[in-house]
């Protein structure tokens, strides 16, 4: 076998055991907790998982031009100016050449003019996901960890807005799977089982 027919089989393994795999889910759900859990889990495996916050990345940009404190002033930037950081966090993030990578963010973000898509069309085609994972849970279950959350600065919402939500998640969930043409996983997170949505995720993504 020729060293460029050695080479190119080496780099086409290597691209099929790659994962870029964008984690979301409304606030509330704890798709946080999960992503840590699966980072805990494939550690101890001896798997490097390395995650990126789409927020933060956002956020120090946000922070450097606009003077941001924190995320929750960030989403009552203009649409416009939010756009340009999500532009500007995805061409960042496209960078990373990781085996194992997890993108952290919201399908949507909630602003004054409306829910305004987290990951747009262009955003999505830049990040180029091999997987699209939802993390969600029971509105009842949503509502109370927002309740409890004195980390942020939540808006009040309704059982209503939050169904709303969580129905917007599911769908905007599909159309980007559409968009980037890839698998598109839904786990459930109820309390106090965050190990078993984390390895569900795990069996799903990382085993194949």
């Amino acid at each position: 076998m020729s060293q460029e027919k050695e080479a190119y089989l080496s780099r086409s393994n290597t691209e099929q055991k790659r994962r870029k795999v964008v984690i979301v889910g409304i606030p509330g759900v704890g798709k946080s907790t999960v992503v840590n859990k699966i980072v805990e889990l494939m550690s101890a495996e001896n798997q490097k998982t390395h995650i990126i916050s789409y927020g933060t990345v956002m956020m120090e940009e946000a922070s450097k031009l606009h003077g941001v404190k924190s995320r929750d002033d960030m989403r009552k930037l203009a649409v416009e100016v939010q756009r340009k950081l999500q532009v500007y966090a995805a061409s960042r993030i496209s960078l990373i050449q990781e085996e194992f990578v997890i993108i952290d963010t919201h399908l949507f973000i909630s602003t004054k003019e409306g829910l305004w898509p987290g990951m747009p069309m262009d955003v999505l085609q830049a990040l180029k996901p091999t997987h699209l994972v939802l993390v969600s849970a029971t509105v009842d279950q949503v509502k109370s960890r927002r309740a409890n959350d004195t980390t942020r600065a939540r808006d009040i919402s309704s059982l209503d807005t939050l169904l709303l939500e969580l129905e917007a998640a599911r769908t905007l969930l599909f159309a980007s799977s559409l968009v980037c043409g890839c698998p598109a996983l839904i786990v459930e997170n109820p309390d106090d089982k965050s190990e078993d949505a984390a390895k569900q995720v795990i069996e799903a993504v990382f085993r194949n």
